[in-house]
C-alpha cells in the first residue's frame, strides 16, 4: 500500500473528537482563529516537498514560545504527535505528520542585525534570502548557502543543519551558530546566550542535564565511537543527530544547543538563533567546464581546489541534457552532442578585483591542462554568471517539471570521501540502469564529495514501491561500502531513518535513542523522523499524485511559490491550491 489511512482526507476516529481537539488547542493560543480542524485546510497543509504525505488532525499558527510550549503539552494530553513546520521545502519527510501541525513561519519574521552585520539574530519564519538581504548592506551573508535560499527558512536551516554550495563543513548552520533560544517538550525555554544558561538548565531539567553529561562521557570514553564520529563529520553529514556536539562542547547547555542543530524538530523548537556571518566576496569569475566524462571531472577537482576555486558543482551527462532543453541554453552547451560528458561549474571569488585577477592567473595553468571540450574561459559579467547559476540551481525544478504526470520527484543526497567520488557516481549510474530509472540525474557539490541524485517515481502500485525499495537497499550498500554518509545536507527525515543504526552502529544508535528519551520522554515530537526501528517505514505513507489538470500536474510541491505569492492567506497559495485539487 502506498498510502495509509493517516494520509486520507476522509473521516478518521480522531476527527470524531475534532471539536474537543479544537477546543483543547484553542486554549493553548491567544487567538482561537489560529486553530483549524476543517478538512480542506488540513489537506492543503499536508504536502511538503518530500515524497511523503500525512494529513494532520489540526493546524495551528503559533505566535510565541509560550504558545509552542502549551501546544506541546496539548499534544501530549490529546495523545497526538506534534510536527513543526516553517517553509515546507524539506525533501525527506521531516516537515509532515498526522497529528498537530504547528506553523512557526507566519508569526516568526523578526530579524536584528548586530555588530555591523558580523552577527544576526533571526526567527524561524524568514527565508535565507530575506536574512541575506538585511546583511547585504554590511557586505556580509549567512554561512549556509542552500540552492533553495529563496524559499527555505531559518527554521529549516537550523532543523536540518543546512549547508550549500560554498560553505563546506566550516560555514554550515552548526559551525556558525552562536546561541539559540529553544523550547523543550516539557515547556522549558532555554536561552544559551544567557550567562547562567547551564545553571538554569540544571535547575529546570536536572535529569536532562545529568543525562547529557553521561552521554558526553560515554561517547568520549569509546575510541570506536570517537573514530566513527570524527570520520563521518569530517564530511557533510546530517544523518542522525549531530553527535559531534559531544566531542566539540563540554557544558550541557552548549551540547544541547548544538544537538538542536540538525535535530529536525524531534528534540525541541528553536524560536530564535544568533549566527556569526561571513563576508560577501563581490568579485567573482565563473566558468562551466565541460569535460569528456565523470572521471575527468572528478580527477580535476583536487588541482582546482588547490588553486583556490571556492565552488565546484558537478553536473552529469543527464543533467547537461536537461539543461540543453532550456529555451535559451548557455553557450557552452549549444550544439554539443552530449554522450558521457560531465561538467564542473567552477567559481573563484575574492574581496577585490586585484586579488581575483591574481587568483585566476595562478589558476590558469591548471585550467589550461584540463581536457575541456568547450574551453575553460571564466566570465565576470554578472548577467552571464547569473545564467550559469540558473542552469545549476534550476535543475531540480527543470527535471521535476518534466516528469511524467502522476509521478513524484525524489531528490536524495549523499557524501563520500573525495577519492571514492568517481566510483560512487559510476555506481549510482549502474543502479539507475539496473532498476529502470532512465531519467535520473546526478549533480551536486563536488568540492565536498556531496552528490545529489534525482529520480521520478510512481508510488501507486506495489511493484513500483518494491522497485524503489530494491534501489534504496542497493544505494545504501554502495554509499556505506564507500565509507560515506546517506545524508549530507537534506536531513535524515523519514527516508533514511531506518538506516541510521546501520551507518553508526549499535553503540552510537543507542546514544541517539537515549538523547531522544531525555529530551522527549513522551515521544511527542515528530515520531518516525530521524530515528526509526521499523526497517520498512520509509516505504509507507508515500504520495499518490492523481492527475487533475496540466497546470496542477506540473506542481512539484517544492514550496518555492510561497514566499513570492501575493496572497496573504496561506491556504490560497498555489502549492496548497494544487494539493487541495488533488
Amino acid at each position: 500500500m502506498s498510502r495509509s489511512a493517516a494520509t486520507s482526507p476522509t473521516a478518521s476516529p480522531a476527527e470524531d473528537r475534532a471539536p474537543d481537539l479544537a477546543g483543547l488547542l484553542a486554549s493553548c493560543v491567544s487567538d482561537p482563529a489560529r486553530v483549524t480542524t476543517d478538512v480542506p485546510r488540513r489537506v492543503a497543509a499536508a504536502h511538503d516537498a518530500s515524497p511523503y504525505l500525512f494529513t494532520p488532525h489540526a493546524v495551528v499558527r503559533a505566535a510565541s514560545a509560550a504558545e509552542v510550549g502549551a501546544l506541546m503539552a496539548g499534544a501530549r494530553a490529546a495523545g497526538l504527535p506534534l510536527t513543526l513546520r516553517s517553509g515546507g521545502t524539506s525533501l525527506a519527510g521531516q516537515a509532515g505528520g498526522d497529528g498537530i501541525l504547528v506553523d512557526v513561519r507566519s508569526h516568526w519574521r523578526a530579524a536584528e542585525v548586530l555588530d555591523e552585520g558580523r552577527r544576526i539574530r533571526l526567527q524561524p519564519g524568514l527565508t535565507v534570502r530575506q536574512a541575506n538581504a538585511r546583511l547585504a548592506r554590511y557586505g556580509r551573508r549567512l554561512g549556509p548557502d542552500p540552492a533553495s535560499e529563496s524559499a527555505c527558512t531559518i527554521g529549516g536551516l537550523v532543523a536540518n543543519n543546512s549547508s550549500g554550495m560554498n560553505c563546506g563543513t566550516q560555514d554550515n548552520a552548526y559551525r556558525t551558530m552562536e546561541s539559540l533560544q529553544f523550547v523543550l517538550p516539557s515547556g522549558t525555554v532555554v536561552d544559551t546566550a544567557a550567562p547562567d544558561a547551564d545553571a538554569a538548565l540544571r535547575a529546570r531539567e536536572p535529569e536532562l542535564h545529568a543525562g547529557l553529561l553521561r552521554l558526553r562521557d560515554r561517547v568520549r570514553a569509546s575510541a570506536g565511537s570517537r573514530a566513527t564520529i570524527e570520520r563521518l563529520f569530517a564530511m557533510k553529514n546530517t544523518m542522525g543527530y549531530g553527535l559531534n556536539s559531544f566531542l566539540d562542547h563540554s557544558g550541557p547547555a552548549d551540547i544541547l544547543a548544538h544537538l538542536m542543530i540538525g535535530s529536525e524538530g524531534t528534540l525541541g523548537f528553536v524560536g530564535e538563533a544568533v549566527f556569526r556571518t561571513v563576508p560577501l566576496l563581490p568579485h567573482t569569475a565563473t566558468g562551466l567546464l565541460v569535460l569528456p566524462g565523470l572521471a575527468e571531472a572528478t580527477d580535476a577537482l583536487p588541482a582546482l581546489l588547490a588553486v583556490g576555486a571556492r565552488t565546484a558543482e558537478l553536473l552529469d551527462a543527464a543533467s547537461l541534457r536537461v539543461a540543453q532543453q532550456a529555451p535559451d541554453p548557455v553557450d557552452e552547451l549549444r550544439g554539443l552532442r552530449v554522450e558521457r560528458h560531465a561538467a564542473l561549474l567552477v567559481e573563484f571569488a575574492e574581496d577585490s578585483a586585484e586579488l581575483l585577477e591574481e587568483r585566476v592567473a595562478a589558476a590558469q595553468p591548471v585550467l589550461d591542462r584540463l581536457p575541456a571540450v568547450t574551453g575553460t574561459s571564466l566570465v565576470r559579467d554578472a548577467r552571464v554568471r547569473a545564467r550559469l547559476w540558473h542552469l545549476r540551481k534550476g535543475l531540480y525544478t527543470a527535471v521535476a517539471g518534466a516528469r511524467r504526470p502522476g509521478t513524484t520527484a525524489l531528490l536524495e543526497d549523499i557524501a563520500v570521501p573525495m577519492e571514492r567520488l568517481t566510483g560512487t557516481c559510476e555506481g549510482l549510474i549502474g543502479l539507475f540502469d539496473r532498476h529502470g530509472y532512465q531519467d535520473a540525474v546526478i549533480f551536486g557539490h563536488a568540492r565536498d564529495g556531496n552528490l545529489h541524485f534525482m529520480l521520478t517515481q510512481d508510488f501507486d502500485s506495489a511493484p513500483e514501491v518494491e522497485r524503489y525499495a530494491r534501489f534504496t537497499d542497493a544505494m545504501v550498500d554502495l554509499v556505506l561500502d564507500a565509507g560515506g554518509t546517506l545524508k549530507a545536507e537534506h536531513g535524515t527525515g523519514r527516508a533514511m531513518a531506518p538506516f541510521v543504526r546501520r551507518q553508526y552502529g549499535d553503540e552510537l544508535y543507542d546514544v541517539m535513542r537515549e538523547l531522544k528519551r531525555l529530551c522527549d520522554p513522551h515521544h511527542v515530537l515528530n515520531p518516525g523522523v530521524l530515528l526509526e526501528d521499523d526497517a520498512a517505514a520509509h516505504l509507507r505513507n508515500l504520495k499518490s499524485v492523481p492527475q487533475v489538470d496540466p497546470a496542477v500536474d506540473a506542481c512539484v510541491e517544492c514550496g518555492y511559490c510561497e514566499p513570492v505569492c501575493p496572497s496573504a492567506r496561506p491556504p490560497t497559495r498555489p502549492r496548497r491550491r494544487a494539493n487541495a485539487s488533488r
